[in-house]
């Protein structure tokens, strides 16, 4: 029975190919957790933590990722025989909260899964697609004619579904240039919690008017109640994601009826085990469901795309090319957009992509490998 041998945890900064703004502030470099997993027969696998620097999105940071993974999520490795990833999820589940560092091993957890079996991290889950469809997520632009061009530019590099960031000040009137300027576009936009509950109807009201396909996450998590006030008699889905981080969670909110739309983020709900399960229970009650992303690497863009490929995951998801964030991106080979707006599902074994060393190292700032208490 294989072991884990060696457990590093290494730190890098990789700068953004441009600033992501969103409503609660702006990046123009990623720091960036990877988990490294080597077991006693020589297999190797990759996790991404999708913490940020600074707890905005979430409670989390990289600061408390690293420390939850150095104290407590490590040691349950070391253990006789290597652990599955559904038996790490389930020991890790006695810490309550930190989803985000539990994420970063359970994904690497996978890949090494799926390489000693010799399949498709994809396979390994039970995808069936080859290419998945997606879509850009844009950021907040300095001005309504800058957005506007630069969207001009994802269409022309073969993007069908954009999704621009929204917030009070910055909705009615870059969306109503959008509609303009491309009449046809499948428009989504995101809020990232940006709204009060008290701004039902004006989301409502710009939101149709201009013919907005969806609204994600207007209001804060907690807020059911009001998003259930925005799906009762929407022309539009009402997306969910900042709100759902884990089965209870989305299951509050379908008694609710207070999203028509689901987004999925492996690194944000726990890892791709969670993330498959929330899929699950979506189609089981006829809810759209696609995968989202937080500024991954190609390391944690190749977990997200292999999770895409399961079938209850059939909206675009926001997993665009490697050279929307960074050039050149940490592994090869890189994500290219292909034909219908899709990316190719990695065939290989494991997450089907391999680390650039030069690139790695160039960016790599900190290294600690995590080793076995004695007893």
């Amino acid at each position: 029975m294989p072991a884990l041998r060696r457990f590093t945890l290494d730190e890098l900064e990789m700068p953004l190919v441009e600033p992501f703004e969103t409503s609660f502030g702006v990046e123009r470099r990623r720091r960036l957790l990877i988990v490294r997993l080597e077991s006693t027969e020589g297999d190797v696998g990759l996790g991404e933590c999708v913490a940020a620097r600074d707890p905005l999105y979430s409670g989390e940071s990289v600061a408390t990722a690293r420390w939850m993974i150095q104290t407590y999520l490590a040691p349950l490795l070391w253990q006789e025989g290597l652990l599955s990833p559904q038996e790490f999820s389930r020991r890790a589940a006695a810490w309550r909260g930190n989803p985000m560092a539990k994420a970063a091993v359970e994904l690497a957890l996978w890949d090494l899964w799926a390489r000693r079996h010799r399949r498709s991290l994809s396979r390994e889950l039970g995808g069936r697609r080859n290419r998945v469809e997606v879509g850009v997520s844009v950021g907040i632009q300095a001005t309504v004619p800058a957005l506007v061009r630069r969207v001009g530019e994802y269409l022309t590099d073969g993007y069908r579904r954009i999704k621009v960031k929204v917030r009070p000040g910055w909705d009615a009137g870059p969306v109503a240039a959008l509609r303009r300027e491309f009449p046809d576009l499948r428009l989504w936009v995101d809020a990232n919690q940006a709204y009060p509950v008290t701004a039902i109807d004006a989301v409502r009201r710009w939101a149709t008017r201009y013919g907005v396909e969806q609204v994600e996450q207007p209001f804060p998590e907690h807020a059911l109640a009001g998003h259930a006030r925005l799906v009762r008699g929407a022309r539009f889905r009402v997306c969910l994601d900042e709100s759902i981080g884990d089965l209870a969670t989305l299951d509050a909110a379908l008694g609710m009826k207070a999203l028509t739309s689901l987004n999925v983020k492996a690194g944000r709900v726990g890892g791709l085990g969670p993330g498959r399960e929330l899929g699950r229970r979506a189609a089981r009650a006829s809810l759209p469901a696609w995968i989202g992303g937080m500024l991954e690497t190609g390391i944690g863009r190749a977990h997200n795309v292999a999770l895409a490929s399961l079938p209850p995951f059939t909206f675009p998801a926001d997993l665009s090319a490697s050279d929307r964030y960074y050039v050149p991106d940490l592994v090869e080979p890189a994500f290219e957009l292909g034909p219908g707006s899709t990316l190719a599902v990695p065939q290989g074994h494991g997450i089907g992509v391999e680390i650039v060393d030069s690139t790695y190292r160039k960016h790599l700032r900190r290294r600690r490998e995590l080793r076995r208490k004695a007893p």
